[in-house]
């Protein structure tokens, strides 16, 4: 049965492990410290949100055999539009992964840092953080190799790792588990907690996870009676991937220190009341949200870039292997320089901003056409559940230029 189990294992939890990152692990402590348990709700939300999109992502690879990317360049038959709308999708999942990668490899570094403390080599002015260079290294040979079950295994092994200690600190905290099903099933806004909801809920509804999740699961399975694999695969990966964010908001719950501002900060925090096991197990937690989503960012924006520019050929070949290795490089020079990238990130901001409600809005109509599902489109309950999902992601599309444009309207 265990055999079966891991069989069916597919893409799932890396797309768990891709948007449980460095940021959603900082996002989620804020929420934690400054408002307890009163935002679970909006993880619950956002878990939902996610595997909504996430399996009609899964489907349409399956059944089309095709990537998101691929399939919006061949959808659409205005050449105006169809170049305006790859533009839009290859830069701001190129550019934008590549912004937000220097932070998945810094959370990872934080990780290590946490345990075996700093470990930098000064070279004149400069000072290189070496935990950067061994992150970048180790997904550099992961991606290198270019093979998806090597991927898969070891990706589902840090995935599991980065539960068992997220969860494990939660449980360490001691919660009161009313408190904590009130928080999830109760929804409570309290004051100044709009932009931390939206970030909950953005953090964990990732748009190049729809990308690479409808690539990933032709890698995986080919045939139509895969697709209970698939939504099962799914489910639980996504379900996984919500109660460890959930875990994160617990255990900030039970610092009231209000200096705490990321999870580095949340483990020196932890020490003092629960012992060095509640640090150890948070700094463990931090590096394989930090690795994984190290490798998982420069895949799908390789994937991304194949789709849009109709390339041929797999995760070996050249043209494939360029564009993740120049978003790891540019990842492991930031993080390991200390550069903050503001201008990109700043850019990667606005354009993932604009490019969620983008994105499910062309996920939506893709899944809708019988030309390319067939009997599996969506159906009434997909449609009214996503059409939800849809304008939710354009208040976060809004609040995303607000927060960048630092306009007054809150």
């Amino acid at each position: 049965m265990f055999k079966n189990l891991l069989k069916n294992i597919g893409p799932g939890p890396l797309i768990a492990a891709a948007f449980i990152g460095p940021g959603t692990v900082t996002v989620c402590t804020l929420a934690g410290v400054n408002f307890g348990y009163a935002l679970l709700w909006a993880m619950l939300l956002s878990v939902v949100a996610t595997i909504v999109l996430q399996e009609m992502a899964a489907r349409l690879g399956i059944i089309s055999q095709k990537g998101l990317s691929e399939i919006i360049k061949s959808e659409i038959k205005n050449p105006i539009f169809k170049g305006f709308a790859v533009l839009l999708i290859l830069s701001a999942i190129t550019f934008g992964n590549a912004a937000y990668e220097a932070g998945n490899i810094s959370g990872g570094i934080l990780g290590l840092e946490a345990i075996f403390g700093s470990q930098k080599l000064n070279l004149g002015s400069f000072s290189l953080n070496l935990y950067s260079l061994a992150i970048g290294a180790v997904a550099f040979v992961m991606l290198f190799i270019g093979n998806y079950k090597v991927l898969e295994r070891l990706l589902v092994s840090l995935v599991v790792l980065m539960s068992l200690a997220f969860l494990t600190t939660a449980v360490i905290t001691k919660p009161n588990l009313s408190d904590v099903l009130k928080g999830a099933l109760m929804p409570k806004f309290p004051k100044d907690s709009l932009l931390t909801i939206i970030a909950l809920i953005g953090t964990t509804v990732v748009p190049y996870n729809l990308f690479l999740h409808a690539s990933l699961v032709k890698e995986k399975w080919q045939h139509v009676s895969d697709l209970k694999y698939a939504r099962k695969d799914t489910v639980i990966a996504i379900i996984l991937g919500g109660m460890v964010s959930m875990g994160i908001i617990v255990s900030a719950a039970s610092v009231s220190s209000t200096s705490v501002e990321s999870a580095a900060d949340l483990a020196k925090g932890l020490e003092p009341l629960f012992g060095s096991f509640a640090k150890v197990f948070l700094a463990i937690g931090l590096f394989a949200a930090g690795i994984t989503s190290a490798i998982t960012a420069p895949l799908a924006a390789a994937y991304v870039a194949k789709g849009c520019l109709g390339w041929n050929g797999g995760m070996r070949s050249p043209r494939f292997r360029s564009v993740w290795g120049f978003v790891l490089l540019l990842g492991v020079v930031f993080s390991s320089l200390g550069v903050k990238p503001v201008a990109i990130i700043k850019f990667a901001q606005v354009a993932n901003g604009i490019l969620l409600p983008v994105v499910a809005g062309f996920l939506l109509w893709v899944v809708n056409k019988t030309s390319v599902l067939g009997n599996y489109k969506n159906n009434l309950w997909q449609n009214i559940f996503g059409c939800l999902i849809l304008v939710l992601s354009l208040l976060l599309s809004f609040v995303a230029l607000h927060k960048v444009l630092q306009l007054n309207l809150f």
